[in-house]
C-alpha cells in the first residue's frame, strides 16, 4: 500500500507543479508569458490535472484531490481505511509541488513588488469576500467536478489491483478530467480561483507561509477554510445525489 500513497502524492505534486507553475509564469514580472491571462490558466491547470492522472492512475487511481477521495468514500466506492492515508499524501504533495515552484521562479517572485499576485500564485483568494458566498461558490464547482467524475467512472473497471479497489480519476483516463477541470475555471473560476481541491490550496498556501520572500504579505489564514470546506460539502452533496439518483 505504500506504493499507493506515495503516487498519490507524486500526482499531486505533478498537478500543483503544473498548476501554480502556470500561475507563477503568467503573474510575475520577468517571465516570458507575462499577462498570458486567464485562457492560459485554465488550460495550465487541466494539463497539470493530465499528467497526475496519467502518473498516478495505473497505481492509485489518481484521486490527487481530497474532495474527490471523499466523494468516492461516501458513495462506498472507496474504503475509508484509505482515506486518511490518501490525504495525508495528497496535501505533502501540494506543498512539495509548491516548493519547487517557489524556488524554479525565485528570482521572479523578488521582482515582483504586489503582495497579492504573489500569493496568488501559491492558493486561492475571492475576488469579492464575502464567505457564504465564496463557500457556495467552491461548493457548486467541486460538485460539478465530482458529480461528472461518477458518471466517467466505467463499472467495468477491474478492481483487482488494490484490495480495497483502485477507483478515481484514473479508472477513466486523462484527458476527459483534464477537460472537466479546464471547462469549470473557464465557467465558475472567476470568483474564488476554484479551488475545487483542498491540497491544492492548503498545502501550497503553507509554502508561501514559511518560504522568504521580499514584501511577501501574509497567506490569508483568514480565507483558507473555504478552499476545504467548500470542496468537503460539495464532495459531500455530489455523493448524495449520485446515490439518490442510482436508488430512483
Amino acid at each position: 500500500m505504500g506504493s499507493v500513497f506515495l503516487y498519490e502524492f507524486i500526482g499531486t505534486a505533478v498537478l500543483v507543479l503544473m498548476g501554480d507553475g502556470v500561475v507563477a509564469n503568467t503573474v510575475l514580472k520577468g517571465t516570458k508569458s507575462h499577462g498570458a491571462g486567464w485562457v492560459v490558466i485554465t488550460f495550465g491547470w487541466g494539463l497539470g490535472v493530465f499528467l497526475g492522472v496519467i502518473i498516478a492512475g495505473p497505481h492509485s487511481g489518481a484521486h490527487i484531490n481530497p474532495a474527490v477521495t471523499l466523494g468516492l468514500a461516501f458513495t462506498g466506492i472507496f474504503s475509508w481505511s484509505l482515506v486518511p492515508g490518501y490525504i495525508i499524501a495528497q496535501l505533502l504533495g501540494g506543498f512539495f509541488g509548491a516548493s519547487v515552484v517557489y524556488f524554479y521562479f525565485r528570482q521572479h517572485f523578488n521582482i515582483t513588488e504586489d503582495k497579492g499576485t504573489k500569493l496568488a500564485v501559491f492558493c486561492t483568494s475571492p475576488q469579492i469576500q464575502n464567505y457564504p458566498s465564496n463557500v457556495f461558490c467552491e461548493v457548486v464547482g467541486t460538485f460539478i467536478l465530482i458529480f461528472t467524475i461518477f458518471h466517467f467512472v466505467d463499472p467495468t473497471f477491474s478492481t483487482s489491483t488494490l484490495t480495497d479497489g483502485q477507483v478515481g480519476l484514473g479508472s477513466i483516463g486523462a484527458l476527459p478530467v483534464a477537460l472537466l477541470v479546464v471547462g469549470i475555471g473557464m465557467s465558475l473560476g472567476g470568483t474564488t480561483g476554484y479551488a475545487i481541491n483542498p491540497a491544492r490550496d492548503l498545502g501550497p498556501r503553507f509554502a508561501h507561509f514559511i518560504f522568504p520572500m521580499k514584501n511577501k504579505g501574509d497567506s490569508n489564514w483568514a480565507y483558507s477554510w473555504v478552499p476545504v470546506a467548500g470542496p468537503v460539502i460539495g464532495a459531500f452533496i455530489a455523493a448524495i445525489a449520485y446515490l439518490a439518483i442510482g436508488f430512483a
